[in-house]
């Protein structure tokens, strides 16, 4: 007579196979990421749990996909305006989200804060925020990190790759600062924010006057992380399933 496997075993497999799932879908479909800065505000706020489609651009990646593949989950290229997340050109350990606004060949151009795409001024005040007043000129007398804020260019963006921005425009450290985004630095796209809390408390700092433009976007400063329960309190339900645009 047959042993029957035992109760133990049943909860190995099934944890095994729990596992093998979970890093099949984090490696080649969905991805967990938290907003660490409000670069990306008002529309990705700090705090903000998104959730990356990592199929949609698995073309740049440089291996084809199988026909199976693309007719289950098709694939497309990067498009302006999309929201992407890329490895950090300057260190790929770390990984960034900004708005794409320019494609291989496109002519960058920002004058006077706004921004000029091939000549032709872009609509985006929609999902732009531009908390400073202040408008720094192109004078060659300012440093970079003032100048290439509110006038930068032309510039035209090499093949296979993309120029990002911030959509928080005046407190992004982006493309504008440390050049373009290789092709095969892109991770995927943001597409849901599935959970948002303000989890930490945060001290909003002006980039600007803070004097200094870091490896990262100096937007915040994270104090003490709240506990738990502080946190489910602290969470904002408007905010949780929104489609990320």
């Amino acid at each position: 007579m047959a042993r029957r496997p035992s109760l133990l075993r049943d909860y190995a497999e099934a944890l095994v196979l729990a596992v093998l799932l979970a890093t099949f879908v984090r490696t080649f479909l969905l991805q967990a990421y938290r907003i660490p800065s409000s670069s990306m505000a008002e529309g990705l706020q700090v705090g903000d749990h998104i959730l990356i489609n990592k199929t949609i651009y698995r073309d740049h990646l440089g291996d084809p996909d199988p026909p199976w593949f693309t007719h289950l989950l098709p694939v497309r290229d990067v498009r302006r305006g999309d929201v992407v997340i890329f490895r950090f050109p300057r260190d790929p350990r770390r990984e960034f989200v900004k708005r794409c606004v320019g494609l291989p060949g496109d002519r960058i151009e920002i004058v006077d804060k706004t921004l000029h795409v091939n000549e032709a001024p872009v609509d985006d005040f929609r999902y732009t925020l531009r908390g400073d007043e202040r408008t720094f000129s192109n004078s060659h007398f300012l440093e970079e990190r003032y100048r290439y804020r509110d006038n930068f260019g032309p510039y035209v963006v090499p093949p296979a790759h993309y120029f990002c921005l911030g959509d928080n425009r005046d407190l992004s450290n982006d493309s504008r600062f440390w050049g373009p985004v290789p092709a095969s630095h892109v991770v995927g796209r943001a597409w849901l924010i599935y959970w948002s809390t303000d989890d930490r408390e945060t001290r909003p700092i002006n980039a600007i006057t803070a004097g200094t433009w870091d490896t990262m976007p100096i937007d915040t400063e994270p104090t003490t992380r709240r506990d738990g329960v502080s946190r489910l309190r602290a969470t904002r339900w408007s905010r949780m399933l929104t489609v990320v645009r």
